[in-house]
């Protein structure tokens, strides 16, 4: 091991917790031998201050993640032997990946994110974690030191892309390295300890066809869904939270041409484009004197300065959405956004109440035409009550008629009823209708794949 360095105040021993072992030791055999939870506890706080004091954390931060885990465990072990501890293999190698994980990564979350079958990680306090499991939430085994020992998870996270979280600022959106979104709230605005709650993407991306073998459409929508990404209209995914939006939305990414300027415009960047040409804009939080915010809206318009091909906002969420209609009605055909809404009419509401927060004093019938013109499709994606994930509606904006915005589906989900499993029954089925964009997609080359889409119909 390096010479013994202090260790700052972060690293306190993540696994004294003196309330626990004085209970296990109540618990020990009537012999007075100590059980094995409380043997492993006193190895584990004995190994710890070893080892923050015998390690180079600043040698440590320059290696590369898997040396700097080697060199933890290795130091982990050689503490092992130098102290005689009474340990198995097993759990000295338990020890040993616990002390990596809080040294270099984020602590007990690393047991979760290492997991690629949990959608999203609810954390509601040190003591409470909750997991969501194909559709259905589940309580999770893991907890934290104390709220401190949270509180700290969270400020490594959203310190490593230079936010930060605090009382003067309680709440921040972040994302991991692999760009799952992070969601932070810390006391005094969340009464029972910190709480984090963080959307955790597949280490596989999301395909159409996946989402096709997943049950959340059929073939045929897929392809029209496809079709719509090659054609460069521009769309809207509309649903609730944690309905899809940003998956299906990384899904129609997919279908962009590989030469196309792209340039995408989040809270905190989630998307994963696998384009060549994107330039990746990210929104900034005032600073402790509460100057240097950088809005979405202040984004939307750079962009345009920026000779896009297609702008792609992760969340329309206020007047940003104003500027992205003045976007798709000035050339940038294809670009999309997602936005918060329960059906397509409502997105379009959505859209109409969200230009009126920017304080734009425009006649209701200026607005929707902006709308009707500048967007061309909406997708809607839904998380029913099962807990599966569906595409309920594929919808053409068509015009105006009057002072009303005119659609047509050319998709939608039917409900059927429930199996013994408690499973819904759903049939998605085609309307037979062409769409609109038709010509478009004949000038990109994918008119046979909207026929295909729209012929075919759904056993």
């Amino acid at each position: 091991m390096a010479p013994p360095k202090k260790a700052p105040a972060a690293l306190d021993n993540p696994f004294d917790d003196d309330a626990a072992a004085e209970e296990m030791e109540e618990e020990g055999g009537s012999d007075g031998a100590p059980t094995s939870s409380l043997r492993i506890q006193r190895a584990r706080n004995r190994i710890w201050l070893d080892l923050r004091d015998g390690i180079d954390l600043k040698a440590l931060a320059r290696m590369e993640a898997k040396a700097a885990r080697e060199e933890v465990c290795s130091a982990v072990e050689e503490i092992a032997r130098f102290r005689n501890l009474d340990l198995t293999p097993a759990e000295l190698q338990g020890i040993a990946k616990e002390c990596a994980d809080d040294m270099l990564g984020f602590g007990p979350l690393e047991e979760l994110l290492e997991r690629d079958d949990i959608a999203d990680i609810m954390i509601n306090g040190p003591d409470t974690t909750y997991i969501e499991v194909k559709g259905k939430i589940q309580r999770a085994g893991i907890k934290f030191r104390d709220n401190q020992h949270l509180t700290t998870i969270c400020q490594r996270i959203v310190g490593a892309i230079g936010r930060r979280v605090d009382e003067a600022s309680p709440i921040c959106d972040a994302r991991l390295p692999d760009g799952s979104r992070v969601n932070v709230i810390i006391p005094p605005l969340a009464v029972d300890g910190s709480c984090m709650t963080i959307r955790k993407f597949t280490k596989d991306k999301l395909t159409l066809e996946k989402l096709v073998e997943f049950g959340s459409m059929t073939p045929s929508c897929a392809k029209l869904i496809m079709a719509v990404g090659r054609s460069r209209v521009n769309v809207l995914v509309s649903g609730g939270t944690g309905s899809g939006k940003t998956t299906m939305l990384n899904c129609l990414t997919r279908y962009i041409e590989a030469g196309e300027r792209i340039i995408t415009c989040e809270d905190a960047c989630e998307l994963q484009l696998q384009q060549p040409h994107v330039v990746r804009l990210e929104t900034r939080p005032p600073n402790l004197e509460g100057v240097g915010e950088v809005t979405m809206r202040d984004l939307v318009k750079n962009c345009l300065r920026m000779r896009p091909e297609r702008i792609i906002v992760g969340e329309v969420r206020g007047p940003e959405a104003f500027d992205l209609l003045q976007a798709m009605n000035t050339g940038h055909d294809g670009s999309m956004g997602t936005v918060h809404a329960n059906n397509p009419r409502e997105a379009i509401s959505r859209m109409e109440n969200m230009i009126a927060m920017g304080g734009l004093n425009l006649p209701q019938k200026a607005v929707r035409e902006q709308i009707a013109s500048a967007v061309n499709v909406i997708i809607q994606v839904q998380r029913l009550r099962d807990g599966s994930r569906k595409t309920t509606h594929v919808s053409e904006i068509t015009g105006m008629e009057g002072d009303v915005v005119t659609m047509q589906d050319l998709f939608v989900l039917e409900i059927l009823g429930e199996d013994e499993n408690g499973k819904l029954v759903t049939r998605q089925k085609s309307t037979g209708l062409r769409p609109k964009f038709f010509d478009n997609a004949r000038q990109f080359g994918v008119d046979q794949l909207v026929l295909d889409a729209m012929e075919e119909a759904y056993d």
